[in-house]
């Protein structure tokens, strides 16, 4: 897969931070290159593989050496949301020596994490291939890192839930007990009926529920999205029962909650649409990449 197949990551949007990281390394004031690797040494870096995964976060290479350096440049036929094999050669940044030694920490702290994300999210969206439910990501993001995180979600076959507070409503247990001291079906209802009334045209309302009654309840008031917080398996069945019960069009149902590799297939299998997944962001170990001087 090219990664004409992912919708594109806006670059101008993460270029501050990409620059921040290089200003945090020093990049441009690397004493140990200075003193002694020629400035005119031309070569090539090659980024290796020690572990198979999923590409994601070459164009972000692609700018912190840009960035660092206008005449470097990176060639290669990997691009983001292709898979790769333990051992493969990347791609390689082609430029001066020097650059290509500054920017080596910054640009494999970045394509580590990031692949390392695309290829968590591969592995859970494997486990739902045969049911057709989809694996969402959320807001459980590394504070400024969120749209490229959100993209390596993408790279690796995820797709995207809501990108921030304003780009849909969510009801969760908190709100309930903010606004009305108070959870359960009673107060779900009302809170629905306040952000339907609220919510500009077109936005999504997604309502997490705990419970069956709270389940119905929400779907009553007109919710968007149901989120199944830690329901198990046989409530999560039970929801699914109830929504097809329902007149189209019906509210979709996503579990939520506590999902794991181990569960992802039988969760997948139960009949909901959604299945969102903190992890996919917060806990994803990075790929072993490597980057060596030819």
């Amino acid at each position: 897969m090219s990664d004409d197949a992912v919708p594109a990551l806006d670059l101008e949007d993460v270029l501050p931070l990409i620059d921040r990281a290089l200003a945090e390394d020093h990049a441009r004031e690397d004493v140990t290159s200075h003193a002694f690797v020629p400035a005119d040494r031309e070569g090539r870096a090659e980024v290796l593989a020690r572990e198979s995964g999923v590409l994601a976060g070459r164009p972000v290479v692609e700018a912190v050496f840009a960035r660092l350096d206008p005449a470097c440049r990176v060639e290669g036929e990997f691009h983001d949301s292709d898979r790769f094999g333990s051992g493969s050669v990347l791609f390689s940044v082609h430029g001066p020596v020097r650059s290509l030694l500054a920017g080596e920490r910054t640009a494999l702290n970045f394509l580590r994490h990031l692949t390392g994300v695309a290829t968590l999210t591969a592995a859970f969206v494997e486990r739902t291939m045969a049911t057709g439910a989809k694996v969402y990501d959320t807001r459980k993001t590394t504070p400024g890192y969120r749209l490229m995180e959100k993209y390596a979600v993408r790279c690796g076959g995820g797709e995207n839930h809501r990108m921030d507070l304003a780009d849909a409503g969510m009801i969760k247990e908190n709100h309930l007990q903010a606004a009305f001291g108070r959870k359960g079906p009673e107060a779900i209802a009302e809170a629905v009926r306040a952000c339907k009334a609220a919510l500009p045209e077109g936005k999504a309302l997604y309502v997490e529920v705990e419970s069956i009654e709270e389940l119905e309840a929400a779907v009553e008031a007109g919710a968007t999205v149901l989120m199944l917080d830690d329901f198990d398996l046989g409530d999560v069945r039970q929801a699914v029962r109830y929504i097809r019960t329902r007149p189209a069009p019906r509210p979709a149902l996503e579990i939520t909650g506590g999902v794991r590799l181990e569960t992802m297939e039988a969760l997948a299998s139960a009949g909901a649409s959604r299945i969102s997944i903190g992890a996919l962001t917060h806990s994803a170990p990075n790929v072993d990449l490597a980057m060596k001087i030819r």
